[in-house]
């Protein structure tokens, strides 16, 4: 037995570095995706959108990097907003807004800057959502519309990775993701 543990100790680091180099695009490095910072003011997916934001795109062919004109909204994966012109949803400042991966999941996460966020304006959805301290995940029912439209907004998918949908028989995490969901009811569109 003692004869083996070197081989094995051998075998575990070859493993370890044919499985760490599978990544096809060469390692550590991500695609280089399609971007447009916009030069003018837009309204995207039904979202009003400052001069200065990035609108980041899926991978297309012979399209790379940053472009000279906005892409198709349908391969929109990314807003993001320039600093000091957060867009505010359900009165809350955020920095950004991007599609879920998942491209069975029919939804988007809204990333908040929390600091730029007056007390006066603090809601109980905006204190349960602070708690997270992450994005919040949700779920639409019309792909085309990002915006607070409570209309569209079909459930509160997750906040953070503490609560999650997904661990249904979790109580304590579905009771906090209904709770946020009805606070988020009652906030006034803007």
């Amino acid at each position: 037995m003692k004869l083996l543990r070197p081989f094995s100790s051998l075998f575990a680091l070859i493993v370890a570095g044919c499985v760490g180099n599978m990544n096809p695009t060469g390692g550590n490095s991500t695609p280089n995706y399609p971007y447009f910072i916009t030069t003018e003011p837009l309204i995207v997916k039904k979202v009003p959108v400052p001069i200065g934001s990035k609108l980041v795109y899926e991978e297309q062919f012979f399209k790379e990097g940053k472009q000279d004109h906005k892409l198709k909204e349908e391969k929109l994966t990314t807003i993001e907003f320039p600093e000091g012109k957060e867009l505010i949803w359900g009165g809350v400042p955020v920095k950004s807004i991007y599609k879920f991966f998942n491209s069975e999941m029919r939804g988007y996460t809204v990333t908040a800057d929390f600091s730029k966020l007056n007390e006066d304006q603090k809601t109980k959805f905006s204190e349960l959502w602070q708690s997270c301290n992450d994005g919040l995940g949700i779920t639409i029912k019309n792909t085309d519309d990002w915006s607070f439209n409570k209309e569209n907004i079909a459930d509160v998918q997750s906040c953070s990775v503490i609560y999650q949908r997904y661990f249904k028989d979790d109580s304590r995490q579905q009771s906090f993701l209904n709770e946020m969901y009805a606070e988020l009811q009652k906030i006034n569109s803007k």
